[in-house]
């Protein structure tokens, strides 16, 4: 089945609520969304172009602030009913989870592998480290009740990866010696 181009989703929804630059939108990649999806910084911009092109986005380049050319980017009436088709559309399908660590686990046979304790360690020490991060985004960006409500699915996905972490690390913890 050929993979969807989510991209073009995400973008949208970033610019959703209001306008941005290419620059906002990297960064959000780099921080929010970073989380649970990646795109490379020539990937976003070639992708803004074709959204324009569409007709589900449009720009707008001046001299903003600073003086600093800029380009912003708004999502359309067009792009808005997209965005909402898409998100209505139910998903379907779990998403193929392409994990080299995991990898490399299938294809060691023996149980007493000392290549398995140094594998799980190493995993052991990216994983507490990914959780401690999460734990403190949490309590950044979701201080109380209102922050929560405000932005709830966002908070959804970030308890659901400290949960994952969790889990992770007392799968390890089980078979590190």
């Amino acid at each position: 089945m050929a993979q969807k181009n989510l991209l073009k989703y995400i973008l949208l929804g970033l610019l959703e609520n209001e306008k941005k630059t290419g620059y906002d939108l990297k960064k959000l990649f780099e921080t929010e969304i970073g989380e649970f999806w990646s795109a490379k910084h020539s990937q976003i911009y070639l992708e803004l172009k074709r959204l324009e092109e569409e007709g589900y986005i449009s720009s707008e380049t001046g001299l903003f602030g600073n003086k600093l050319e800029k380009t912003y980017y708004t999502i359309t009436d067009k792009g808005q009913r997209v965005l909402n088709e898409w998100e209505e559309t139910p998903t379907g399908e779990l998403p193929l989870n392409k994990d080299e660590f995991i990898l490399k686990l299938y294809f060691i046979h023996d149980k007493n592998d000392e290549r398995i304790q140094k594998m799980l360690s190493e995993q052991y020490r990216l994983h507490t480290s990914k959780l401690s991060h999460l734990k403190k985004r949490m309590i950044l960006l979701f201080k109380d009740e209102v922050t929560r409500s405000k932005n709830y699915g966002h908070f959804l996905i970030l308890d659901h990866a400290i949960r994952r972490e969790e889990e992770y690390i007392g799968w390890i913890k089980q078979y590190l010696q």
